[in-house]
């Protein structure tokens, strides 16, 4: 069982970044998350039923929104340009990140990732401005929706499986993300450059224009439900892969050391990290283990596409390829991984 699933967790990590993968990479993570199940001999009716169901809400939202940006797009077009456009440029761009990453909590990770997207889809932005946009706007979402239980799966096993109260999670490790989500807030001003400079690189004169790297026409309704489907086949492939590993995480890592499970909490950046937390969190722990832990599930979560369904939603929606988001994501996110280590070892 665990050669076969190393095997499975090494073709995970690598064969996303190969063309004929890239293009199929839901039909890909489908496979290997139903021969992860296989492997671990967890592939049962219950699971199934699981696979087909969890996706369903996260599917709707996106079909929803997709429909919503479609019919809405010339109002929202102009409120993005009219706000962008009212502030510093700069500063709008850090507002944004800081902004979604701290109400990611109340309003859901999904839906700040839609609003992501909404803004990205009619600002004027070269690609590699839009892609680290992108990063670290969803490593602000991803870490931002865990500090109450409605923001994201993660948050909500773990506050139910430790039986605490709604601001738990936010009293423990409130301290450490809040001022992650505005550093990275900070790097996306300097990072993603000036509307001049995206201009120049597109080509463009009148800031009005908008990328066109960037889907600002108007898509039609087999698009988006296509992509609704899509993201559909993502989740289901996620659940397998998290039910594949789960026995394999249950045998060998929940006796290890809490700062070496903290690394070994990068695999998170390709496997669901709810239940990463559902298998790794017990009530029997202190707060301290709990949270380093933690740190490091939702750090690692914005490294690659599948570690987070902001990151899905929002590579999928502006074109992004694994390829392009790890090339700027696994940097970031190693950096941040060390920086939080070093913080939580001299805490």
């Amino acid at each position: 069982m665990i050669i076969g699933l190393t095997i499975i967790l090494v073709l995970v990590l690598f064969l996303p970044f190969t063309k004929i993968v890239e293009r199929n990479l839901e039909v890909f993570l489908f496979i290997m998350g139903v021969l992860s199940a296989l492997v671990s001999q967890v592939l049962n009716r219950d699971l199934i039923n699981e696979a087909l169901i969890h996706p369903i809400n996260i599917t709707l939202a996106v079909l929803v929104a997709g429909l919503l940006f479609r019919w809405f797009q010339g109002t929202i077009k102009k409120g993005v340009l009219g706000i962008s456009k009212a502030i510093p440029y700069r500063l709008f761009i850090a507002l944004l990140v800081i902004i979604l990453g701290l109400i990611s909590s109340l309003i859901t990770a999904i839906i700040a990732a839609i609003i992501l997207v909404s803004v990205i889809s009619v600002l004027e932005m070269d690609k590699k401005s839009e892609i680290r946009l992108v990063v670290l706007a969803c490593f602000a979402i991803g870490m931002g929706a865990a500090l109450t239980p409605i923001g994201e799966p993660l948050s909500t096993i773990v506050v139910s499986k430790l039986d605490e109260d709604f601001m738990y999670l936010f009293q423990l490790i409130g301290v450490y993300v809040i001022p992650g989500i505005i550093v990275f807030g900070i790097l996306a001003a300097f990072l993603v450059k000036s509307r001049e400079e995206s201009n120049k690189i597109l080509g463009q004169s009148a800031p009005g224009s908008t990328n066109p790297d960037t889907e600002s026409q108007v898509e039609s309704y087999a698009e988006i439900i296509i992509r609704s489907l899509k993201i559909y086949l993502f989740v289901m492939a996620l659940t397998f892969l998290g039910a594949g590993f789960q026995p394999f995480i249950e045998e060998y890592l929940l006796d290890l050391n809490p700062l070496i499970l903290y690394w070994i909490n990068i695999v998170s950046a390709v496997l669901d990290n709810a239940t990463l937390a559902a298998a790794e969190i017990s009530p029997v722990m202190n707060e301290t283990t709990i949270r380093d832990i933690l740190l490091g599930l939702l750090v690692s979560g914005g490294m690659l596409i599948p570690g987070n369904i902001p990151n899905i939603i929002a590579a999928g929606k502006l074109k992004i390829t694994s390829l392009q988001y790890a090339r700027f994501a696994i940097p970031v996110g190693l950096i941040a991984m060390v920086v939080y280590f070093v913080v939580i070892l001299v805490i």
